[in-house]
This record gives structure tokens, C-alpha cells and sequence, in this order.
């Protein structure tokens, strides 16, 4: 069993499972979670795109099959959902709602309550505040049809009985963290902004040991 210290002793290290952990925001996450000495496992459809997620237990399969889900998800603690999708100009998406649906149905039937997961500045009530280029062009052009099962993927989490957090991230990039992150849930005010995966990263592990956006719905930038 691993155990992490903490200023009162070492304690096991909470179980967590990460969907999408092979795209750019969930492998930092993975290495991240595995460098705070959490327990971690990850489903993935391709094993060799996962040879380098060291530390990590994988579980072959794919998110939408609600068996590899709980599989991948029995007798975790917490499910960290880092599930994207590419820019489908024309074609509907679907991949992020029917995965969500199988997820909220595999965690009931475990019993692991916990989920966290990323959506993206555009979603929901964030929609509009991106700045000129992102609101005009990039998501009426080629995230529209994406942001729409982000919408249907947010409303299933919220109306599911899970102990949810869903975190809204600004534009992602790829530079070093500045571990200065703000958070909001006020974005009258705001408009564009960015934020380094690594940073999300950050943010998303720091919510497995607090509750303090239980069944909320930060935004999260520089």
C-alpha cells in the first residue's frame, strides 16, 4: 500500500484514476500524482501511447464502455477526468457525453463518489468570455460543435449524484507553470486570459484532499 507524509504521520495514499491521461493536460497530471506519492491507475485505449506514464497502473480500454470503466474505477477514491477531444468543425461530437454518461453509471455501481473533471472556458456560462479572436472566430469555426457536448457533459455531472467539481480552464498552453493561479466564478469582468497545463494540473490535484469546490464550478486563468 503506498502512504504519503503528512505533519501528523504517514497516512495510505488516496487511489485515483485518470481518464484522457494520455493527452497533454492528463500526463501532467499523471506525473504530477505519481510525484506526490498517490496511487494512481489509468485507463487508455493504447497501451503504447502509455509507456512513458511511469508510476502509473494501466487498465486497457476505452472510456465509453462502461465495463473497462468499472474495471478501471473499482476501488478507487477518486476519478480525475481529463477526457478531450479534437476541434470537428463539421462533424457532431458526442465522445465526451456518452463517456461521461458510462463514467456517472461505473462509479454508481462501485461506489466511488468523487469526480473531477475539466471542460474548458466556453462552457456553460464561460461562453462568451474569451476574448474577440476565440469568441468570433476559433469557437463559432471549430469548437462550437465540441462545446456543445461539453454543455451535455457538464449536465450530466451536475445532475448525477456524484461529489463532483468541475474545473473550466482559460486558453491552454504549454509553458512552464507560474504556480500563480486565480480563480473565478464571477467572469463578468473577464475576457480572454490563459493558463500552462501544468498549472491545471496543479489546481486539479490540490482539490483530491479539499472540498472546497465541492458541487462548484471554478474558472481558473492566470
Amino acid at each position: 500500500m503506498n502512504t504519503i507524509a503528512t505533519e501528523t504521520g504517514f497516512v495510505a495514499a488516496p487511489k485515483i484514476v485518470v481518464l484522457g491521461a494520455t493527452g497533454p493536460t492528463g500526463r501532467h497530471i499523471v506525473s504530477q500524482a505519481v510525484g506526490r506519492g498517490y496511487d494512481v491507475t489509468v485507463l487508455v485505449r493504447s497501451p503504447e501511447k502509455a509507456q512513458d506514464l511511469k508510476g502509473a497502473k494501466l487498465v486497457v480500454g476505452d472510456a465509453r464502455d462502461e465495463k473497462a470503466l468499472r474495471q478501471a474505477v473499482k476501488g478507487q477514491d477518486i476519478v480525475i477526468s481529463a477526457l478531450g477531444t479534437p476541434a470537428s468543425p463539421l462533424r457532431d461530437v458526442t465522445l465526451l457525453s456518452i463517456a461521461t454518461q458510462a463514467l456517472a453509471n461505473a462509479m454508481k455501481a462501485e461506489k466511488v463518489s468523487r469526480l473531477i473533471a475539466i471542460t474548458g472556458m466556453g462552457a456553460g456560462d464561460s461562453a462568451g468570455h474569451g476574448g474577440f479572436l476565440f469568441d468570433k472566430l476559433i469557437f463559432p469555426l471549430l469548437l462550437r460543435k465540441v462545446y456543445a457536448d461539453k454543455d451535455r457533459q457538464e449536465a450530466i455531472i451536475t445532475s448525477s449524484d456524484l461529489d463532483w467539481t468541475i474545473v473550466r480552464p482559460s486558453i491552454l498552453n504549454n509553458k512552464p507553470a507560474r504556480n500563480k493561479i486565480r480563480t473565478l466564478t464571477d467572469l463578468s469582468h473577464f475576457h480572454g486570459g490563459n493558463i500552462s497545463r501544468e498549472d491545471v494540473a496543479t489546481f486539479i490535484l490540490d482539490q483530491v484532499a479539499s472540498d472546497e469546490w465541492l458541487r462548484k464550478i471554478p474558472f481558473i486563468t492566470w
